[in-house]
């Protein structure tokens, strides 16, 4: 465990850091095979990007420098407990392990409350919060349709 806690420290550095750069405090290291291959922060202020959390940084990092979105044999070191969005990120990129430091409730406690995207979540979309309309589904399915028979596609 002396090394993960090592990357760990590694992700909280970065989140302390990034309070300097203008950035949340939050810091995410990407590790595969024992060495660190990506390394952010979290710049939703710096770019007006609302999914520029560290660990989606982090995975967009990884996955160019390996030229690769999937992610297996890689490991995720947060300085706080994933958001949903980042922790949907973590699950497709297939990281196999992460690891954080602070919970959702530290960061709730500081104005970082997520609890309104899981309760939406397990409502029916008619029922969010926000406004959402189904239409064309046979269209899009037809689509999926031509994906499902293609020979040459690459699955993710």
């Amino acid at each position: 465990m002396e090394k993960q806690e090592e990357f760990l420290r590694q992700a909280i550095k970065i989140s302390k850091e990034n309070l300097q750069k203008g950035g949340g405090p939050f810091g995410a290291v990407i590790v595969k095979d024992g060495e660190i291959i990506a390394a952010t922060g979290n710049s939703v202020t710096n770019t007006n990007d609302p999914t520029a959390h560290a660990e989606v940084n982090a995975i967009r990092m990884a996955t160019k420098k390996l030229n690769t979105f999937d992610l297996s044999g890689c490991e995720i070191y947060s300085s706080c407990e994933p958001c949903p969005m980042c922790l949907g990120a973590i699950y497709w990129a297939r990281i196999d392990k992460l690891y954080f430091a602070a919970n959702k409730t530290d960061a709730k406690n500081i104005g970082f409350d997520d609890e309104f995207i899981y309760n939406e979540i397990d409502l029916p979309f008619e029922k969010r919060k926000l406004k959402t309309t189904q239409m064309l589904q046979k269209e899009a399915v037809s689509v999926f349709e031509l994906w499902d028979k293609m020979e040459n596609k690459t699955e993710y």
